[in-house]
Formats: structure tokens, sequence, C-alpha cells
């Protein structure tokens, strides 16, 4: 037994193996179609077309990141397996990048799916997210996690029930890094990322949960008082706001 595998590792490497069981023999439909001057050759078009076998890395990428198949959800079907391992292991590039592939997710319906596979989905979200929030060094930072994580649901609450439940300095350090990340964004009354559906209801929702949860274990933390009394302004709206003394841009 290895002892340095925790259990949210467990959960993680279970959780995707559970997606290899749920998705083993989905193809895409036998009359999709893709752009051969921009998408790729019929030789490679054919791939998900077939079960299981695994897509080079570039394959792969264009494969999740296209958005004109026919349909998507069964493309998402035949490449979730290895697409969630490679988000996973960080072979999806940061940022823009983990956003174009929540998106995917979204444009998938997951949600909509027989109960085994969405189970299977939500399983690995959870999953992973739990793993990031008990990980000093993860290999997708906690903020870019819960990106994915919201934006591939559409919803910040379970996730930020997740983070609530979630206690210790290596969870409060995640946070910390993520209020200070987002803090402008947040500030100026704006989602830190572009999303798909659902900003304004995700917005409010983190910006509640910050102020109300977020700073207390911020402030345990030991941030330091600028990063909380930005927090706070989140109170605010408007010119209580912008007028406020903590307020850090310049207000005409």
């Amino acid at each position: 037994m290895n002892l340095d595998v925790t259990p949210a590792r467990l959960r993680l490497d279970r959780a995707l193996d559970g997606l290899t069981v749920a998705f083993r023999g989905m193809t895409a439909r036998p009359d999709e179609s893709n752009c051969a001057c921009h998408w790729g050759s019929a030789e490679e078009l054919a791939q998900p077309k077939a079960p299981d076998g695994r897509l080079d890395a570039d394959l792969l990428r264009r494969t999740w990141q296209a958005v004109d198949w026919k349909d998507h959800g069964a493309v998402l079907r035949r490449v979730l397996p290895q697409f969630s391992t490679a988000l996973v292991r960080g072979l999806v590039e940061p940022g823009y990048g983990l956003e174009e592939a929540a998106r995917s997710f979204a444009r998938g319906h997951w949600q909509r799916w027989p109960a085994r596979h969405s189970a299977a989905v939500w399983e690995f979200l959870h999953a992973w997210w739990a793993h990031t929030l008990t990980e000093p060094d993860p290999v997708v930072p906690a903020y870019e996690v819960l990106t994915f994580c919201a934006e591939a649901s559409a919803t910040m609450s379970p996730w930020l029930t997740a983070w609530e439940d979630a206690r210790g300095p290596v969870a409060d350090q995640h946070l910390a890094e993520t209020a200070d990340r987002w803090q402008d964004d947040m500030l100026c009354d704006e989602l830190p990322w572009d999303a798909w559906e659902n900003e304004e209801e995700m917005r409010t929702a983190l910006a509640t949960w910050l102020v109300t949860h977020g700073t207390a274990r911020l402030r345990a933390h030991g941030v330091g008082e600028e990063l909380l009394d930005r927090i706070q302004l989140l109170r605010l709206t408007g010119l209580a706001r912008w007028e406020h003394p903590h307020w850090p841009f310049p207000y005409h």
C-alpha cells in the first residue's frame, strides 16, 4: 500500500476509472462529419467513430474543442475518459484553454444524459475539486479547477459548499490565492472568467460566499488587511463602494 496516496487521490482515481467504465464502447455517430481542411482527415474522423481507442494528444484537443459536431454529446462521451485524464494531469492549457474545455462539457449537456452517465461526470468533478483542495501544490491551480467545475456545471453552489466543508491550511491557502487573484474582477462586479451561462447568478453566489464565509477564514489564515478590506467592499454597491476609502481604483 502506498501511504502517500491520500483518500482524496484515491477518490479521484476511482472517479476516472468510473468514467472509463461508464463510457466504454461509446462512439461518435456514424454519420458525424467535420471540415477536412480545418479539423482533420477522413482517417482521423474515423477514430472517434470507433470505440475506446486512444486519440493522440492533438487529435483529442481538436475533437473536444470543435463546436460544430452534429451531436456534440456523443463525441464528448466517446473522448471523456481520456479527456478527463488529460485535464487532471494538466495537459490542457490553463486559462482560456480550460474555460474552453469546460464549455465542451457544457455543450454536451451531460446533466441530461442517462443517470449512470451524468452521475459519473458529477463524481469526477466533485472528486477533482476535493482532491485539489487537499493538495498544497496541485497540478492545476485551485482557481482554475473551480472555474472549470463551475463552467462545466453552470453553477457555483456545490463547489463553494465543498470548499466550506474543506478545512485546514491547504484549503485556506488556495482560498487566499484565489481571492487575491480575483479581487479586481469581483470589485468591478465581474465574474473572473467569461461564463457560458448563469454568469450573474454565479458572480453573486461567489461574492456572497467570499463575504459571509471566506472572510473569517482569510483573516485566520493571516492574509493582509488590504485584501480583507477589499473583500468587505463586496457588501456595498454603487456609490457606496466606489466612494469608500478602501476603493482601490480611481473613481470619476
